[in-house]
């Protein structure tokens, strides 16, 4: 079976995107098709979910920090032994940011480039036909975004059903289902947005009832035949981030939970060996590692434990003198002096770095940026340009007194100033790399 996708987007976030897409995905699984899901934007959640759903894998595409021909490299990766490819947006179909084209970020890209159909998903809670009025913006809004199909989401009656569906097929647009309100299939969420995967124990049985509500709201066999069959531009992994060492030692555990898919999976494409530890256990990197990567997470949800990881700091310590070792997000404020948690308690952190980070008083950091190194290092040569992004609450309470780890810009090219440090071979940053410039 030629590998088929769908683009599943709504007007915006907050629509039920998510939980129809996690459903579906069982729902789909439980039939024997080999589904695949995919999120768009730099979310790194829903990959997650994503991946209990199948037992595949969960993957990010992102429009703006991955070049087009990344992007269909990475699909084309997915799409192998995969019948069916379902993509969720993040945010509204068209949102993203200003400038190039077709790299704005938003998922309406992928539509655009990749010939990808959208199966339109209408909170319709608070109205009835004025959802005929919103398909049809999205049905003409850009001619090269095929909305193929459309779901009722949050429906109240049959009556709410049978007026909001009959404002959907006069526009001559397929309704393939309606899906009544019901707060159970709502997915927890906290600071940062849903709830890992890995934190919820009860998460299998959550999507089994998520997939039982789709089967019975929606028309599979139509969802299936309204995918199309991927047809993809030219594909290169040129831009993708190399693996920075050989064999990569990988901080992983419910305090280190964050490394975007394709960077493992493109790292061990690539030849490297990955070498998980848990710093919660009070394990150090293993020693016949030559680089460490300290990923993101939620350290300050553990940050008693991690001050008293008495091995993990000395072993890490230890590595660090002869090898590199790189922090992202929380990985970098776990590398830094101390970490204020949000009750104002202070803890001792690994003490490579000479800055401190507090959550105390929260404040959002939240946007596309792009790096340029200030020195040689794990990932890449000075000067070297990487798109990623930032996301995160915490706040630099001293900024100590390291070097820079790199220049930065946001995502429209405006300088941000310094960010992260560098001592020695210890590194970090609060930026998420996601591909080269």
């Amino acid at each position: 079976m030629t590998t088929r996708a769908l683009i599943i987007g709504a007007p915006r976030s907050g629509s039920g995107k998510t939980s129809i897409t996690i459903g579906l995905l069982r729902a789909f699984t439980r039939r024997g098709v080999k589904v695949r899901g995919v999120k768009t934007g730099p979310d790194y959640i829903d990959p997650g979910f994503h991946a209990v759903a199948t037992g595949k894998s969960g993957l990010n595409l992102d429009s703006w920090a991955m070049e087009p021909a990344l992007v269909a490299h990475l699909l084309q990766q997915a799409a192998d032994g995969t019948d069916l490819l379902l993509i969720e947006s993040a945010m509204g179909l068209f949102d993203g940011i200003p400038g190039e084209v077709n790299r704005s970020g938003a998922a309406a890209d992928l539509a655009r480039t990749m010939g990808i159909p959208v199966l339109l998903v209408l909170d319709v809670s608070g109205q009835s036909q004025t959802v005929g009025a919103l398909a049809c913006g999205f049905q003409h809004y850009d001619p090269a975004v095929r909305i193929a199909a459309v779901v009722l989401n949050r429906a109240g009656s049959d009556r709410h059903v049978r007026l909001s569906g009959d404002a959907i097929r006069a526009l001559g647009l397929p309704l393939v289902g309606a899906v009544r309100r019901d707060p159970s299939l709502t997915l927890p969420e906290r600071h940062l947005g849903l709830v890992q995967a890995s934190e919820n124990p009860e998460i299998d049985g959550h999507i089994e009832r998520l997939a039982d509500a789709m089967e019975a709201a929606l028309d599979l066999d139509a969802i299936l035949a309204e995918a199309s069959p991927l047809a993809l531009p030219r594909a290169s992994a040129e831009k993708g981030i190399a693996p920075p060492g050989q064999r990569i030692a990988i901080a992983e555990d419910v305090a280190f939970t964050f490394l975007y898919p394709h960077l493992r999976d493109g790292w061990r494409a690539a030849g490297a060996e990955l070498a998980p530890f848990s710093p919660l256990a009070n394990e150090a990197p293993p020693d016949n590692c030559d680089v460490c990567w300290l990923p993101g997470g939620y350290p300050e949800l553990h940050a008693g434990p991690l001050a008293a990881a008495d091995h993990f700091r000395s072993g890490l310590a230890s590595f660090a003198e002869t090898r590199p070792v790189h922090g992202e997000c929380g990985g970098y404020m776990v590398l830094g002096e101390s970490l204020t948690d949000a009750s104002g308690e202070t803890h001792r952190m690994a003490g490579l770095l000479s800055h401190s980070t507090s959550f105390a008083k929260r404040q959002m950091n939240l946007g596309y940026r792009r790096a340029a190194l200030i020195e040689n290092g794990l990932l890449g040569p000075r000067g070297t340009v990487i798109r990623g992004h930032e996301f995160h609450y915490a706040s630099v309470s001293d900024p100590g007194h390291d070097r820079p780890f790199a220049a930065m810009a946001d995502g429209e090219g405006r300088d941000v100033g310094m960010a992260g440090g560098r001592r020695g071979l210890a590194s970090g940053t609060f930026f998420h790399a996601i591909a080269l410039n």
